[in-house]
């Protein structure tokens, strides 16, 4: 962000520091909403089914980049998913020696139901939150989700999700 771009009385500090505090509540209702449907799951495992959610069926590879870790790390969170029924790998019909990872029908509805817990509790913060200070938040909002590479939901992706 450059200088000039930052609001007269709000400099990169102070809006990082409310960005971290920020982030803070939206973990703790992120790790809630979690746990009130799977407690066994964990953020990390949730945002790979959230991804394939959104993104659709991917490559071990490109699902590694997407969640920006090594592939290993993601072959054993994929291990970890398969073994409870929340995604499927399949061989890769263009290619022999790729796989293809899937959610299941139940990975889905965990995706579902975790994501509905947590727009009800973000919809109470919210509702408790002065008129005068919602303005401008989805505005600010979208162009820090932007400006972070995170696609917005109206370009095919829901709503971001750890």
């Amino acid at each position: 962000m450059l200088a000039k771009d930052v609001a007269v009385g709000e400099s990169a500090d102070e809006i990082t520091d409310a960005l971290l505090a920020a982030s803070r509540l939206l973990v703790a209702l992120s790790a809630r909403s979690i746990a009130l449907v799977d407690e066994t799951i964990t953020i990390p495992q949730f945002r790979t089914l959230v991804i394939l959610s959104t993104r659709g069926p991917l490559k071990g590879v490109a699902l590694s980049n997407a969640l920006d870790v090594q592939p290993s790390t993601t072959a054993r969170m994929v291990d970890r998913l398969v073994s409870v029924g929340l995604v499927n790998r399949k061989q890769n019909p263009d290619s022999r020696r790729e796989l293809i990872i899937e959610l299941t029908a139940l990975g889905h509805r965990i995706v579902d139901q975790v994501t509905a817990h947590r727009r009800r509790e973000i919809v109470a913060v919210v509702e408790r939150m002065p008129e005068r200070d919602r303005s401008g938040l989805v505005r600010a909002l979208t162009a820090f989700t932007v400006a972070g590479g995170e696609p917005h939901r109206d370009l095919d992706v829901d709503s971001y999700q750890l």
